[in-house]
């Protein structure tokens, strides 16, 4: 594996691992043999000329090794000196793609893109690991779309699979591919959920060169047989440790089994847990480690501060808005851990004046949409979201960051005030803390190593003390709900349970004695005695049961049906025509034997 951490000018490579300045050992021409006990940090400069690579090594036992990245100098015993980075048309891309780069308004590239665009197009595997807001995105859109220039789609066959946690980062990174592939005639297809799968189909069919896909939603094509994945060329895995967070990992397995074995991997993320780092060994080939910064740090252009609020929810609000007004926002995000206190402090806020509006999960892909591109334009100050925003987002005015909740994972805080400070602007980033969040703030710090100061705001603590509890603030609602309690405890007759139904009135309780005393129906066991002989007296000729198994079978029908219900026990009078005719037939009969 080839580490990478910062790019000279032109061809010629001198990698040097940095831990110590003492402790030299140098080897010309040969490829060195790193020690896995040794912490180390690596520098790839490419220099003029055309001279054969030159390995430095310098080895050290000390635990905190000093890694020299593009953005500093080496120290002065290492007297190599970090030159100055490159122009977008010193990396081979092509004048077409130049051009469209030009327009958008990008004339240097970022550490990440000067690094490892040179690696993409030689076709090597790649393990991107930088910061957010430090362009991932172009370094493997760009070479894509020149490696992609030459050659054709079959239908139903992508060239291409880009893979992402979320259906806004795939969105954002379908419109880096139509703004850089302009001038390229390269056919693209968004596979998101919230839209509708035959317009997704026909796409398929027609073949795309470049297919942008959420893992979800490609298996779902996959399984209904919409898609093959023999013919894909480039794999790109953005965003791996967020799949790792949503549990995409599984899927991300499952695809990349489908996938040819030479394909060419990119494989970036802004934190290398132990899961993703057994990922690459298992599908990537001699990766390319091009790491601009050490994994999991933030931004020094950031400024960071802790708030330290009471454990109430309403502290919480009114410190969220004390801050807002104070700073002069003009445009932040507010990040909480539920989707549930995302509708909560939105509303809160749209309540007391301010221009906001909810984005999590839930929402209809319209609705997300329609917010983000509001967030956008200016038309909405105020964007309350859940984690669904906080990676690889390109918003790039976002002046504030605030943290409504402390993340459950540090990593979340690394990417969250991401959103902040791109492009080399400055930025601001709150989070409010309660007691009961140390252990959060604890895990932040040990992991990003600042030291991130924090303070209380003034007067809040006493004006949460100095407000009436929850109850006195309802006024007459509380009143209301005791005369409702005073209503309930009133008796009210009690039903009869768990009896059978009889065909007999139910017995007068003392509170209904006038309905009582109204006089009784006649009694329907006459009308139904009178029934049953009456459809008997035609059937003369059948022999006289005895009397007592005629009682007998009497009381035995008695019994039956006074349960029964009685719609089942209504007389049913036949026509007397018919009867007529039936008899005249049998007297015919007689008549001819």
């Amino acid at each position: 594996m080839t580490n990478v951490t910062s790019t000279g000018a032109e061809a010629g490579v001198v990698e040097v691992n940095l831990s110590d300045a003492s402790g030299i050992s140098q080897k010309t021409g040969v490829e060195p043999q790193f020690s896995d006990s040794l912490p180390f940090s690596s520098v790839q400069n490419e220099g003029p000329g055309g001279t054969p690579p030159e390995d430095v090594r310098f080895k050290s036992t000390s635990p905190e090794p000093e890694e020299i990245t593009a953005e500093t100098s080496p120290s002065e015993s290492s007297t190599i000196a970090a030159p100055e980075g490159p122009k977008f048309d010193s990396l081979g891309l092509s004048v077409d793609l130049l051009k469209a780069v030009e327009q958008s308004g990008y004339t240097t590239p970022t550490p990440i893109q000067a690094q490892g665009i040179p690696h993409v197009l030689q076709r090597r595997d790649i393990i991107g690991i930088a910061q957010t807001g430090t362009g991932k995105t172009a370094s493997f859109t760009l070479p894509m779309i020149e490696l992609l220039a030459r050659g054709r789609a079959k239908a139903r066959m992508p060239r291409s699979l880009i893979l992402e946690p979320t259906r806004e980062l795939a969105a954002q990174v379908a419109e880096s591919f139509e703004k850089y592939g302009k001038y390229n005639k390269l056919s693209m297809a968004l596979l998101i959920g919230g839209t509708s799968f035959d317009d997704q189909d026909r796409k398929l069919d027609r073949g795309v060169d470049v297919l942008i896909a959420t893992p979800g939603r490609l298996l779902d094509h996959f399984s209904r047989g919409k898609l093959m994945l023999s013919q894909v060329q480039i794999l790109v895995v953005d965003e791996a440790d967020r799949m790792l967070d949503m549990g995409f990992i599984p899927d991300v397995e499952e695809i990349c089994k489908k996938l040819p074995f030479t394909r060419q991997t990119l494989f970036y993320s802004a934190t290398m847990p132990p899961e993703i780092q057994r990922l690459t060994e298992k599908f990537l080939h001699n990766p390319v480690r091009v790491e601009v910064a050490r994994p999991a740090t933030t931004a020094t252009n950031i400024t960071q501060e802790i708030i330290q609020v009471p454990g109430n929810d309403w502290a919480k609000r009114e410190a969220l808005r004390r801050l807002i007004r104070d700073n002069a926002v003009k445009n932040a995000i507010v990040f909480c851990n539920r989707k549930t206190d995302v509708d909560i402090v939105a509303k809160s806020l749209s309540k007391h004046g301010f221009n906001a509006a909810p984005l999590h999960g839930d929402l209809d892909q319209s609705v997300r949409t329609r917010t983000l591109d509001g967030f956008r334009n200016g038309t909405i100050d105020l964007l309350v979201a859940s984690d669904v925003a906080a990676r690889g987002l390109d918003i790039p005015a976002v002046g504030h960051i605030f943290n409504y909740d402390a993340p459950y994972h540090p990593g979340d805080y690394v990417h969250r005030i991401g959103r902040t400070g791109r492009a080399g602007r400055s930025g601001h980033a709150f989070m409010l803390v309660t007691p009961r969040d140390e252990k959060y703030v604890d895990a932040i710090r040990k992991l990003t190593g600042n030291k991130i100061p924090s303070r209380t705001l003034e007067g809040l603590a006493e004006a949460t003390q100095s407000r009436p509890p929850r109850d006195d603030r309802r006024g007459d609602r509380g009143r209301s709900r005791q005369r409702g309690n005073d209503r309930d405890k009133r008796s009210y007759p009690i039903k009869p349970h768990g009896q059978v139904a009889s065909m007999e009135p139910a017995p007068a309780t003392p509170e209904q004695a006038p309905v009582a005393a109204a006089p009784k129906p006649a009694p329907r066991q006459e009308h139904r005695e009178d029934h049953r002989q009456k459809h008997q007296q035609p059937q003369k000729h059948h022999a006289p049961k005895p009397k007592q198994q005629h009682r007998a079978h009497d009381n035995d029908v008695q019994d039956t049906r006074s349960q029964l219900p009685a719609f089942l026990l209504r007389p049913v009078k036949l026509p007397p025509a018919v009867e007529k005719t039936v008899r005249a037939k049998k007297k015919e009969d007689t008549a001819d034997v």
